[in-house]
């Protein structure tokens, strides 16, 4: 391969990644704080956006966020919310339809484990 090709490839790679990241927002900045998200964030190392989960290590406690973000209001800036449910889990669908029991062996070995 010629050496402005691989150029090409190692730019648009680049580009592409840059762009999976646009308009996520981590609810412990201060530009877009999100006091319930930043906390769950903190507890869970990381955060759902808009069903995605991004893995996050918080090298401060949750008032050192809180603080940023005050600080941040009072010289003027406004916070970008987020968009209602952005930072919530996405829904789990049921494993199982309702009244239905799984075991591990069926038919079978439901009744001798049992006792019966």
């Amino acid at each position: 391969m010629k050496k402005s090709a691989k150029i090409t490839l190692t730019v648009v790679a680049a580009m592409g990644l840059a762009g999976c990241n646009r308009g996520r927002r981590d609810p412990c900045e201060a530009a877009s704080f999100n006091e319930q998200a930043c906390q769950q964030a903190q507890r869970s190392g990381g955060y759902y956006w808009r069903g995605a989960w991004f893995p996050m290590v918080y090298r401060y406690p949750y008032p050192y966020y809180y603080d940023s973000y005050r600080r941040y209001v009072s010289s003027g800036h406004t916070v970008s919310g987020a968009p209602p449910g952005a930072y919530s889990h996405p829904a789990a669908a049921p494993a199982t339809a309702p009244g239905v029991v799984r075991g591990g062996f069926g038919a079978t070995g439901a009744g001798h484990g049992a006792g019966e």
